[in-house]
């Protein structure tokens, strides 16, 4: 649906206050036809994913980078599983980005990131990602504010580098409002299923929400380029947020557009010597392999 695609698409600037969190844009429908356009599209998303794997085998050296940013709650879980879930695990690879750990702090920022790349053939999913660098230390002061203007230049470059090694970027933020925040923040302590998912200190950074959707528009806007867009997706409503990100990911493989790598064998002989071996059930119209013809040697006459 390039609808959806085109509509959430940023390659300048956005004003994070005129973006609707509640909205859904490019698609007309209601939740129920939603959930079922999910549906219908996770075997064209599963095909692209499996072809794009396959295509690696045969030296096909392209990936796919899925990268998700938003404020806790936003649905960050929900896009993993079901998105991202509708295709084979073998060709994912989730990384979740935590606080970064002593032995990472010794490194440039980047470091990490660069360590978590997608290999060719694979679709990598980024929780969180190197924008935590620009974002959290610019509303918590974790990081001098010349430091974090030049993050912003060299995430740029860094962004160009992997689109020019094959690594095709699909970066997304996930826009809750403050509102469906808190409400959703309040189930999980009103239902005791939830209270694992529960902490302290998303209240701690829910009172800096102003500062941090200051973060954010200053970060997208200084990071959208044609080559590597943002997609702000509204997220109040979590089915058209997850069939967003699933149009965004189809998006990207159409783009790339992986092929069954041709066959590096003989496949009718190969076939013909299977079947030859017995044991193995034909199909009633399948082609049978073609049987020699004996030549018969005729009596001489005397």
């Amino acid at each position: 649906m390039t609808e959806i695609t085109d509509a959430l698409r940023i390659t300048r600037s956005v004003r994070l206050a005129d973006v609707d969190p509640g909205s859904k844009p490019g698609f007309v429908g209601d939740k129920l036809a939603g959930q079922q356009a999910l549906a219908a599209g996770a075997k064209r998303l599963a095909e692209l994913q499996e072809r794009l794997y396959a295509a690696s085998r045969a030296g096909d050296e392209r990936a796919v980078l899925l990268m998700v940013q938003g404020m806790d709650t936003s649905g960050k879980g929900g896009v993993m599983r079901h998105v991202v879930g509708q295709v084979d695990p073998q060709g994912v690879r989730i990384k979740a980005f935590k606080a970064p750990t002593a032995a990472e702090q010794r490194h440039d920022f980047l470091w990490r990131i660069e360590r978590e790349l997608p290999e060719p053939g694979m679709i990598g999913v980024f929780d969180r990602s190197h924008y935590e660098d620009v974002l959290i230390h610019r509303v918590r002061g974790l990081s001098p504010a010349d430091e974090i203007q030049e993050r912003y230049g060299r995430i740029v470059e860094f962004e160009r580098e992997i689109g020019e090694r094959g690594i095709r970027l699909v970066k997304v933020m996930l826009h809750i409002s403050r509102e469906e925040q808190g409400a959703r923040l309040l189930e999980r302590l009103d239902r005791p299923d939830k209270h694992w998912k529960y902490n302290p200190g998303d209240v701690d950074e829910r009172e800096l929400w102003d500062e941090y959707m200051e973060a954010y528009q200053v970060a997208i806007n200084r990071t959208a380029r044609a080559s590597a867009p943002w997609h702000v997706v509204p997220a109040d409503r979590k089915w058209y947020a997850r069939l967003a990100v699933h149009e965004l990911l189809v998006e990207a493989l159409e783009a790339i557009d992986p092929q069954w790598p041709t066959a590096d064998f003989d496949v009718a002989a190969e076939r013909e010597r299977l079947v030859a071996l017995g044991g193995v059930p034909v199909a009633e119209d399948a082609p049978l392999p073609k049987k020699k013809k004996s030549k018969k040697k005729g009596k001489k006459q005397s």
